[in-house]
């Protein structure tokens, strides 16, 4: 896989957290760059983690499905990409956040970094290099975090289902990507 591709993948699966950061901002307004950097670092971890844990599982199925290898590449990326666009029509205006424990920072970083175990698994079947990637992966999302909590502080609540729709659209985009050059290469 593309450096390229490594990298508008890791923007895709950032907007989740990208997301849930802009409601941290709109929750707390007063945040301290220490406890956005806080709240950035588990959520980038859980992030740079997940793909590896997905590549672990999806390594030894590599051989069995190799024919048919960027369908299921292809239909994983779809499926995470309709799912993030589905979840942002439905959702409501705003997601509220409570409070900011460590409890519901880890429980917010591990649902946003759910799709990224799909992702780590389709990285076994294209034989990408995981390692860089949930690097890259950990890297962007830490990033777009700390961005989206200082757009909390700035945006309305209600512009969260047009950023998260832009990311499923990205990762559509990849999958066909995917499938394209290798169906163009066959």
């Amino acid at each position: 896989m593309e450096w390229v591709n490594i990298g508008v993948i890791a923007l895709g699966l950032s907007f989740d957290s990208f997301a849930v950061s802009v409601s941290c901002g709109i929750y707390d307004k007063k945040m301290r760059f220490l406890q956005a950097f806080h709240i950035a670092f588990w959520l980038a971890l859980f992030q740079g983690v997940m793909p590896l844990l997905g590549w672990l599982a999806g390594l030894p199925l590599r051989s069995l499905l190799s024919e048919i290898d960027h369908w299921i590449a292809f239909a994983l990326l779809c499926l995470i990409g309709g799912k993030m666009i589905f979840e942002a029509i439905i959702s409501n205006e705003s997601k509220k956040i409570k409070q900011l424990s460590l409890w519901v920072i880890w429980g917010m970083a591990l649902a946003t970094s759910l799709d990224a175990l799909a992702v780590g698994f389709s990285f076994a079947l294209t034989e990408t290099p995981v390692v860089v990637a949930a690097l890259i992966i950990a890297f962007v999302t830490g990033v777009a975090s700390m961005i989206g909590m200082l757009f909390g502080k700035n945006i309305k609540g209600n512009k969260l289902k047009y950023i998260e729709m832009a990311g499923g659209i990205i990762l559509i985009l990849i999958g066909a990507k995917i499938l394209y050059e290798h169906i163009s290469v066959s």
